[in-house]
């Protein structure tokens, strides 16, 4: 396997990777489980699992948060856990990594050390931004296109990128993400239905009836708590209440988009306003959400063919095409670091 290159979408839920040599894209959940906070008991998938099940001994905890690195240990386990099990980080390879483009210099080298200071024994590791990746993903060709909206609706973060011409004009990194959608529909329904049900049937109720669109039961029937007597029991929950909870979240991407838009320079913002802007990453595919930003944005509104793997389709065409590895792709480890190290 000496002289693969993989490609590493590193999301704050999910882990997408691309081996080159096998031309296949895979993921595996962004988990980590440990035993009494120190012991580790399962990875990945595997803790995913646990997750809201586990017993009062193990806790089930996500290495990424709001879209960096939070807990660089667990996060090298979860790699080294890959690794260990056959999976494809594989010592002497080459990697690609795509990057929020609104974080810091300190966090950015975080993504890269975690490679090369992993079991991985990589060869190299490069840096590109995931908003690059996005949008070479969506079939754009960012090195000729003069404006590009890629709005990356993520777990715990939104990702807000206009390009131009292969380069980054602006960016803005969002702190909310489907996370968000999930806790504000936990807490209307804890207080309007008095009822208490878990972030997992949250997301369950979430992609069930999404903004629009659904043609099955106006309810649906979940497990919880009644607070009232305080006994486990189930029941239904109609889905106006579901879409009023993530109304809120809604609006805040819209004025996100807008005040992005604005100040964009007027030249991009003319090719942007005939185009539109490209939805990525998995909260896209929620239904009746590209009708929500098309409405209240007045902008065109294209979303990415399975857009949770988005930039990882990218990552493979700038593995793929030296143009765009050469040119969109950077080290960590010249002099211009130096003062990182």
């Amino acid at each position: 396997m000496a002289g693969n290159v993989y490609g590493l979408d590193l999301g704050t839920y999910e882990i997408k990777i691309y081996d080159k040599k096998k031309n296949k894209i895979w993921r595996e959940k962004n988990a980590v489980a440990l035993k009494d906070k120190t012991q580790f008991f399962a990875a990945g998938n595997k803790a995913y699992d646990i997750y809201e099940k586990e017993p009062a001994d193990i806790e089930v905890v996500f290495p990424m948060q709001d879209g960096v690195i939070a807990r660089f240990g667990d996060m090298q386990h979860l790699l080294g856990s890959l690794l260990g099990s056959g999976r494809p980080l594989i010592g002497g390879a080459r990697y690609v990594i795509a990057v929020p483009t609104d974080v810091t210099e300190v966090e950015k080298k975080a993504f890269y050390d975690l490679v090369v200071h992993s079991e991985a024994r990589a060869r190299s590791v490069r840096i590109v931004e995931r908003g690059l990746a996005d949008a070479i993903g969506c079939g754009i060709d960012v090195m000729e296109e003069k404006g590009v909206f890629i709005v990356n609706l993520g777990g715990d973060t939104t990702e807000l990128s206009v390009l131009s011409r292969g380069g980054m004009v602006m960016s803005r990194l969002l702190k909310t993400g489907g996370h968000d959608f999930d806790m504000a529909i936990v807490l209307l329904v804890r207080r309007k239905a008095e009822f208490l049900i878990g972030n997992t049937t949250a997301e369950m109720m979430r992609r069930t009836f999404g903004l629009s669109g659904y043609r099955g039961s106006r309810e649906i029937r979940v497990s919880g708590r009644d607070l009232i007597t305080g006994v486990p029991s189930q029941k239904e929950i109609p889905a106006g209440l579901v879409r009023a909870a993530m109304k809120g979240t809604l609006r805040m991407y819209v004025r996100a988009v807008r005040a992005m838009l604005e100040r964009t320079p007027p030249d991009v913002r003319k090719v942007i306003e005939d185009r539109g802007i490209f939805l990525t990453g998995g909260m896209s595919a929620m239904r009746g959400i590209d009708e929500y930003f098309r409405k209240h944005t007045g902008l065109p509104v294209t979303t990415a063919d399975r857009p949770q793997f988005c930039a990882v389709r990218g990552l493979r065409k700038i593995i793929s095409e030296k143009n765009y590895y050469k040119q969109l792709t950077y080290s960590m480890d010249g002099e211009k670091y130096r003062w990182l190290r």
